[in-house]
């Protein structure tokens, strides 16, 4: 286990359960409006981000990033977590 997992452990969540579901939870319940704007944004980002690997990796850049998820597994996992508090806390606080 790493230094940052600790951060994340779902049995230690007052709030049960796991980021991504919180995310989940928030997006189904929050006003539609805010979802959409910070979900076109998030796809906007990704968009870029794809764009720039296909620009650095050339198009079979899939394959790169499917490598380097096996191989920094841990580390994605964090970061997904952390990408997921930070979207709810986005849509949470544009809700209030």
């Amino acid at each position: 286990m790493s230094k940052y997992s600790a951060l994340f452990e779902d049995e230690d969540d007052i709030f049960l359960g796991s980021p991504v579901s919180k995310l989940m939870d928030i997006i189904f319940n929050a006003n539609n409006d805010v979802v959409r704007f910070d979900l076109e944004n998030f796809i906007k980002r990704r968009a870029a981000m794809e764009l720039l690997m296909e620009e650095k990796f050339g198009e079979n850049y899939s394959k790169e990033l499917d490598i380097f998820t096996v191989e920094n597994a841990e580390a994605v996992e964090i970061k997904t977590k952390s990408l997921s508090i930070e979207l709810t806390g986005e849509i949470v606080s544009k809700s209030e």
